[in-house]
């Protein structure tokens, strides 16, 4: 069952599991204000469960950089941006991980981590260096990303 999140009014419709709940929904709820603000669409999740998009970011990861992500994932989400395959996975753990993939050739392509406030980092993830985000609706939002070189 799909779920549009609502980011005036932060919901942890669907990421009861995650120690890091109310978090994790708040950072969830940051990505919709996003897609609301910037391309007026509304950011819908669904089980992640057997989806296409988990198996296309779980391969990218693979792929890409080895990487095997320990945690549960809990949702998906694929907004309809013109022009971009743009993928997200929420875990059970806090993590929340994105794909920008311009399908024009030579657009940008890259991978997006995000840690939950309150949540570590995965040690799968411990390579990478995390810069801190403020946000109203997640607290502190730690991220960091890779560029995609394969073709996907």
């Amino acid at each position: 069952m799909s779920y549009v999140v609502d980011f005036t009014t932060v919901s942890t419709v669907g990421l009861e599991s995650s120690p890091v709940v109310e978090a994790l929904a708040g950072l969830r709820a940051n990505e919709a204000r996003y897609f609301h603000n910037k391309y007026d669409i509304d950011f819908t999740t669904e089980p992640a469960e057997g989806t296409d998009t988990l198996a296309w970011v779980t391969k990218i990861l693979a792929d890409e950089r080895g990487i095997v992500i320990s945690s549960p994932a809990l949702e998906v989400a694929e907004p309809p941006v013109p022009g971009i395959r743009w993928a997200y996975v929420f875990y059970e753990s806090g993590l929340a991980i994105n794909v920008l993939y311009e399908l024009a050739e030579g657009g940008k392509r890259a991978v997006g981590f995000k840690l939950s406030d309150g949540m570590e980092v995965p040690d799968e993830l411990g390579a990478f260096k995390f810069a801190r985000q403020r946000s109203k609706l997640a607290g502190t939002i730690r991220g960091s990303y890779f560029v995609i070189k394969g073709e996907y």
